[in-house]
Formats: structure tokens, C-alpha cells, sequence
């Protein structure tokens, strides 16, 4: 393999390992929002997620116990969300902030309070790579698809996935009247509150998954605010690819791949101040946003709570 040859197939493969994140905490966001919640504690939940995730990894020895106690934080901050704005009507945003700010608190409080301040940060294994035989050995293609860690994997099919479910199913279909009218949707038979529940609970996993997926691969410990906004920029992703799997799913690529050139200029001694370079992903969210933004449709009933007594929505 050339030089060159080499120099995209690491860039083409930190740009797959780098979207994960993304990729997670976007679809979760899209899950909810698909049924009327909308989510903007991403990045608190991605820091609680971070936190749990990597103290029970260390404390166990095991990073699938870790991730899954990751999960279920996350799903209990999507169960707090629902309840507070579906059954007590509450305003989605402010919760939504109050939230945030919690589990920010959370994720630096409890490594403390679980290990103490020590001189040494400690360390869990990061999560090895899974080649799938023979695929792995295709140039260029081979290490970049088929030469990931196990949530590379899982990211890439959990997209396709939600896509077949929603777009292609009986229950995406409820799914999607939920967020669109959810009056109709409940003359219908459709149990508009059950269905809010549902998807804000397992959105909130995949943003716990979103956050525990940073100490797992990135650093192997925990440090304070790791999320480095990724959970803000999740929102723009969710945005830019309309409220759909697939698009979200590129738009994680796009936004990688910022993320690591950023990264890759850095470490290369670039005449370019440091501090601009990790405004990039940043600046490129902004870009997105206003070219996006208001071409971008969104579910109809997005960030509103149902009550099925008014008689108008």
C-alpha cells in the first residue's frame, strides 16, 4: 500500500470510529422527536452516560456491563423527560435544560465520590477491534468498513434498521402520526403516550450509549465535560438530516470527519492556531444550520405536549 493509499485509509477510518457518538446520540434525538419529545439534554445525558459507563467498566472489568449501566442511565433521564412533559405537561425545553444541567453535575460528581481524586488517572480497556474475515482484507474498503470495534458495527446497522422500522413498517408508521398529529393519531386507537414513552426512554439509552463510547475508545478514563459539545452538535445533525435515519447516518460521517481534520491538523504542527482548529466542528454546525435549518422538515407536532381533553392542537 502507498503512501497515500495509507494516509486515506487512516483518515477514511478515524473518520468511521469518530461518528459513532454522533451517529447515536443523533438517532436518539430523531427517535423521540419522531413521536413529538423534543431532547436537548444530549449533552448532559452523553456526560452521565460517560461517567456510569466508564466507573462501571472499571469497577468490573467489563465494558458491555459498562455500556449497558450506560444505557439504562440514559434511559432513566428519557423516562424523566416523558414523564415530566408528557404526563405533567410541562414545558419540553426548560426540562429539558434542567436536565442537562443535572447531568453535567452527575458525570463529575460520582468519579469522585466512586474513586476519589487520585494522581494517576485510572484506566479501563478500550474496545478492540473485530475484523470480519476476509472483508477485512479488501484495500482501502477492508480496514475502514470491515476493521472497527464492535459499536462501529452497531451504529452503521442500528441506522439502516431505523430507517426499515420507520419508514417501512406498521409501527413507524404509529411512530410518526404520534409526531405529526397526535389527535388523529389517537382517534385512531393509537396510544399517543405510551408511544412518547417509549421512544424518549430508548433515545435516551442511545445517548447514554453515545456518551459511554468516549472513555470506552477515545481516552480510556473519564475527564470532566469529555463531550466537548458533541451532544449540541447531535441536535444540528438531527436537523440537518430531516428527522431520518439514513441522512443522519451521512450527515455523522460529514461532521467526523470535520472532527478528525481538525484533530489531524493539530497534532501535524499546523501554522494554524490550535485553538481555530477546534472551532471546526463548531463552525461547520453553524454553516449547516443556517443552510439547512429552514429547508429542514421537522415533525409537525415537534416540542409540543398533548392533551387529549383540548379540543384544538
Amino acid at each position: 500500500m502507498s503512501g497515500l493509499e495509507t494516509t486515506i485509509t487512516d483518515f477514511l477510518k478515524l473518520t468511521f470510529l469518530s461518528m459513532v457518538p454522533f451517529v447515536l446520540a443523533s438517532q436518539g434525538t430523531m427517535l423521540g422527536g419522531r413521536t413529538g419529545v423534543f431532547n436537548v439534554a444530549q449533552e448532559g445525558i452523553m456526560l452521565v452516560g460517560a461517567s456510569v459507563g466508564f466507573l462501571v467498566s472499571y469497577t468490573t472489568g467489563s465494558n458491555l456491563i459498562g455500556a449497558l449501566v450506560a444505557m439504562a442511565a440514559g434511559g432513566l433521564f428519557g423516562l424523566v423527560l416523558a414523564y415530566f412533559t408528557t404526563t405533567l405537561k410541562m414545558d419540553q425545553f426548560v426540562v429539558g435544560l434542567a436536565l442537562f444541567f443535572i447531568g453535567t453535575g452527575l458525570s463529575s460528581l460520582l468519579p469522585k465520590l466512586v474513586i476519589g481524586i487520585t494522581l494517576t488517572p485510572p484506566l479501563v480497556k478500550t474496545l478492540p477491534e473485530i475484523p470480519i474475515p476476509l472483508l477485512s482484507q479488501i484495500p482501502i474498503i477492508g480496514p475502514v468498513l470491515f476493521k472497527q470495534n464492535i459499536l462501529v458495527y452497531f451504529s452503521i446497522l442500528l441506522s439502516i434498521f431505523l430507517w426499515y422500522i420507520l419508514f417501512r413498517t406498521n409501527m413507524g408508521l404509529r411512530l410518526r402520526s404520534v409526531g405529526e398529529n397526535p389527535k388523529a393519531s389517537d382517534a385512531l386507537g393509537i396510544n399517543v403516550v405510551s408511544n412518547r414513552y417509549i421512544t424518549s426512554i430508548i433515545g435516551g439509552m442511545l445517548i447514554g450509549l453515545a456518551g459511554a463510547y468516549l472513555p470506552m475508545v477515545y481516552t480510556g478514563t473519564f475527564t470532566d465535560l469529555m463531550t466537548k459539545g458533541r451532544g449540541w452538535i447531535a441536535i444540528a445533525l438531527t436537523f440537518f438530516g430531516a428527522w431520518s435515519p439514513l441522512p443522519i447516518l451521512i450527515g455523522s460521517l460529514f461532521f467526523a470527519a470535520i472532527e478528525v481534520l481538525s484533530f489531524r491538523f493539530q497534532v501535524g504542527g499546523s501554522f494554524i492556531p490550535y485553538q481555530f482548529l477546534s472551532m471546526l466542528p463548531y463552525i461547520a454546525t453553524i454553516i449547516v444550520m443556517i443552510f439547512t435549518f429552514g429547508k429542514s422538515r421537522v415533525p409537525a407536532f415537534l416540542g409540543q405536549n398533548y392533551d387529549r381533553e383540548r379540543r384544538t392542537l
